[in-house]
């Protein structure tokens, strides 16, 4: 029996599916359920009635679920308590970023950041909202640029940005391209190229409702997960995307970008952006990293 095992088995007892705990996870199913067997094999018994359609906990299972949150409580404070002692000599800060915040709002920070802290090395990586807040909680980033997750955590701090303006992405040769602004209503029946759910939630989210809320029906054509290739796919003309207006700075040609308002009203509000860190854990060059994010936020938002 290893830490990661329970891990596995407290994510699946939590949500009670094994697909919905393996994306939690960013695990295969099939991966998910060999860490849970090798786990019964190993303290000889069995933790889930497993069905066609439902999974719940043995009543050793339950008595495990208990014991094994307090374990991992009690690593995870431990692992935070020496990180700490770590970071308090350590000179490199580790931001993790999604693809809009990377391209709009890090490049300003860092330059304001530098212009303070010169001698302070920060590294950037780029990724989506569901694999940053893992690398967040397990030491490996020190301060995460997101969309705020549909469930909180309690040993994460996080704190509302702002949010992010949208546009419409379309090709230049499109009927479209030439208007100063696009309502929701000018954008019926036309091919839309969205995210999927599972890994954009956000930005798939709002493209639909949007819709919705105007009485109208998606006309989804294609469905990608990376913001460049959607804009890729746009350039290619094979349709049109909602898109944050950071994106525009993506290199790409053949590519417009057109504002989105709402009916006798301003820009329509866009996508969420939040900026998280671990909750317990002391950190002077991260505190120092909000420090000037604050003082720039007026510009950025």
């Amino acid at each position: 029996m290893d830490l990661h095992q329970l891990r596995c088995f407290i994510a699946v007892a939590e949500e009670l599916h094994f697909g919905h705990a393996a994306h939690r996870l960013e695990m295969l199913p099939s991966a998910l359920g060999r860490y849970i067997r090798l786990l019964e094999e190993d303290l000889g018994t069995r933790l889930f009635i497993r069905s066609t359609r439902n999974v719940a906990l043995t009543p050793t299972g339950l008595l495990l679920f208990d014991d094994a949150r307090l374990l991992i409580a009690q690593a995870d404070a431990l692992a935070s308590r020496y990180r700490q002692m770590g970071r308090q000599q350590a000179t490199t800060l580790k931001i993790g970023a999604i693809d809009s915040a990377a391209a709009g709002l890090i490049p300003q920070l860092l330059q304001a950041f530098r212009k303070r802290y010169p001698d302070v090395e920060v590294q950037i990586f780029e990724d989506k909202t569901l694999r940053l807040i893992p690398r967040l909680k397990s030491g490996r980033l020190d301060l995460v640029f997101i969309r705020p997750p549909e469930k909180k955590e309690r040993d994460i701090e996080m704190r509302f940005l702002f949010n992010e303006a949208i546009v419409v992405a379309m090709p230049q040769s499109h009927p479209l391209a030439k208007r100063d602004c696009l309502q929701i209503s000018d954008l019926q029946d036309q091919p839309l190229i969205v995210p999927e759910r599972k890994s954009r939630p956000h930005s798939h989210d709002l493209s639909i409702n949007l819709f919705a809320e105007a009485g109208l029906s998606a006309r989804i054509a294609q469905l990608a997960d990376e913001k460049q290739t959607i804009i890729n796919l746009v350039a290619a003309e094979l349709g049109i995307a909602i898109v944050p207006q950071w994106t525009s700075r993506m290199p790409a040609r053949n590519v417009s970008y057109i504002p989105l308002t709402g009916n006798g009203a301003g820009a329509i509000n866009g996508l969420p952006l939040s900026v998280a860190w671990m909750r317990d854990a002391r950190d002077p060059l991260r505190e120092k990293m909000l420090e000037v994010l604050m003082a720039q936020l007026p510009l950025s938002a």
